[in-house]
């Protein structure tokens, strides 16, 4: 299973919604399968150049070590000197903050995951979030309320 491309886009334009809504910074938005494929990506006016290759790490590195963002912050913070390594064998594809978010469906079946960057990162995540729920989908962030 996978997210489709009509789920992907509404989870984009759902999350660009709440960003507009909370008056967020500009945010981009990149959409992956399972596999870490691009399904979709959207950078809004004004975001920076480096916006898109970020949002792509943040979810690519989820799916690409299986873990949420927060574990692996925590990884990072305990073994930095491994992080480092992951990060150069992913070519940069990792990011240890908040903003890559797990997508699953009602049976908690992994469908990818989002990416987001643009505000803080705790910001980003709440986007992201808003934005896969509003499809009636899981989100999976590490954080207490993951999974809502």
């Amino acid at each position: 299973m996978s997210i489709t491309l009509a789920q992907a886009h509404r989870i984009v334009q759902a999350g660009l919604d709440f960003a507009r809504e909370e008056k967020l910074e500009p945010l981009t938005f990149a959409v992956l399968d399972p596999g870490g494929t691009l399904v979709t990506l959207a950078r809004e006016d004004g975001a920076g150049l480096l916006r898109p290759d970020i949002a792509v790490a943040k979810a690519w590195g989820v799916l690409g070590l299986g873990i949420n963002n927060r574990e692996i912050g925590r990884r990072d913070a305990a073994a930095p000197e491994f992080f480092t390594s992951i990060a150069a064998l992913a070519g940069g594809r990792v990011l240890s903050v908040p903003g890559g978010v797990f997508v699953r469906d009602e049976q908690g079946h992994l469908l990818g995951a989002v990416g987001v960057p643009g505000d803080t990162s705790l910001n980003d995540e709440r986007a992201a979030v808003a934005g896969i729920r509003a499809v009636g989908l899981l989100s999976e962030t590490g954080a207490d309320e993951q999974a809502a």
